[in-house]
């Protein structure tokens, strides 16, 4: 391939060469364009007319002058680039040819998002990441994420891996939402930091259940099963269902903690407790029993345990005893 070739910006070898002899020949009349034949004298009056419609070529018909190539490359550059990712972005979103091209077939299919469907079931994972990865390309303007950093089970760390939401935070808003338990995982944690620095808002909340993705507030995401994100997802684009994650997502976010309150930016340690895990850590230091701390703590037993265990982790410690003297050297209580 030709590196010098302007073809690369859309211009056919007729305008490069008529674009080259107004640079070698400035302020010539418009019909001294080379061509020996007839019809290669017509060409070049249509790649003149096409010239200056491209904005590069300027006088009159008497007197014209090419425009500056350090004007005229980066503009025609600019614009291809536009076409290609409004071409890119076509592409990812193929709805409106798959719906036209079914209209085409006798026989009904199963009905495809954007098609009245109000739920589509993923229940292969990579269907589930290539719509991720969809839907993250073609993000304009918000995305919400509730849970994508526990690291829980490996397929909630591949799911985070998946969403590429460090790329995106560049260009679009995002706001993640995760669970405390994140914190104490290192992997995690660091995956929440990159997020931080990326320009990404990230809250932490002491209780998270759900897992959630709300793209631009159209499309939406959610496991088959919370408990287990490796069976696959739903996705679906009703508007009732999307703003109905949307309302959970903010109410969740309204009462959880902002990351960077919690984690030193330069090293990405925990320098204090959520409230909830503060409360734990203050009840096992003032009582014996975990029944007994799980009443002060207004919470089941159950819970109360799993903080506590949180707790132990973000400390690193072995055993609650040196969880206690860890956290009160470290002003935590």
């Amino acid at each position: 391939m030709n590196t010098n070739s302007m073809s690369v910006l859309g211009l056919t070898s007729t305008e490069e060469d008529v674009y080259r002899h107004f640079l070698r020949n400035p302020g010539t009349p418009e019909g001294e364009v080379p061509g020996a034949s007839p019809g290669e004298r017509e060409s070049g009056v249509r790649a003149v007319a096409r010239l200056r419609e491209l904005r590069l070529l300027h006088g009159d018909d008497v007197n014209t002058w090419a425009v500056d190539p350090v004007v005229a490359v980066p503009r025609l550059a600019g614009e291809q680039l536009d076409t290609a990712h409004r071409a890119m972005r076509q592409l990812v979103d193929v709805r409106p040819i798959l719906r036209s091209l079914r209209h085409e077939r006798p026989v009904p299919v199963t009905a495809a998002p954007g098609d009245g469907a109000a739920l589509l079931r993923l229940e292969d994972l990579r269907e589930v990441r290539a719509r991720v990865g969809q839907l993250t390309f073609g993000a304009r303007s918000e995305v919400l994420a509730a849970g994508p950093c526990d690291a829980s089970t490996p397929e909630s760390a591949g799911y985070a891996r998946h969403l590429d939401l460090g790329r995106l935070s560049k260009t679009v808003r995002v706001r993640v939402l995760v669970r405390a338990t994140a914190l104490a995982d290192a992997g995690s944690l660091d995956r929440m930091r990159h997020l931080h620095f990326g320009g990404a808002a990230i809250r932490v909340a002491d209780e998270l259940s759900e897992t959630v993705l709300v793209y631009d507030r159209h499309a939406a995401l959610v496991p088959i099963d919370a408990r287990d994100t490796g069976r696959g997802a739903l996705y679906t684009e009703e508007s009732g269902l999307v703003s109905s994650l949307v309302g959970l997502f903010e109410r969740l976010w309204a009462t959880a903690t902002d990351f960077a309150d919690l984690v030193e930016a330069d090293t990405g340690q925990v320098t204090r407790l959520t409230d909830t895990q503060r409360l734990v850590i203050t009840a096992m230091c003032a009582v014996s029993k975990d029944e007994t701390g799980a009443r002060q703590a207004r919470m089941s037993l159950r819970t109360y345990r799993r903080h506590i265990s949180d707790v132990l982790s973000l400390l690193g410690a072995c055993n609650r005893a040196q969880a206690a003297l860890l956290a009160r050297e470290r002003g935590w209580v």
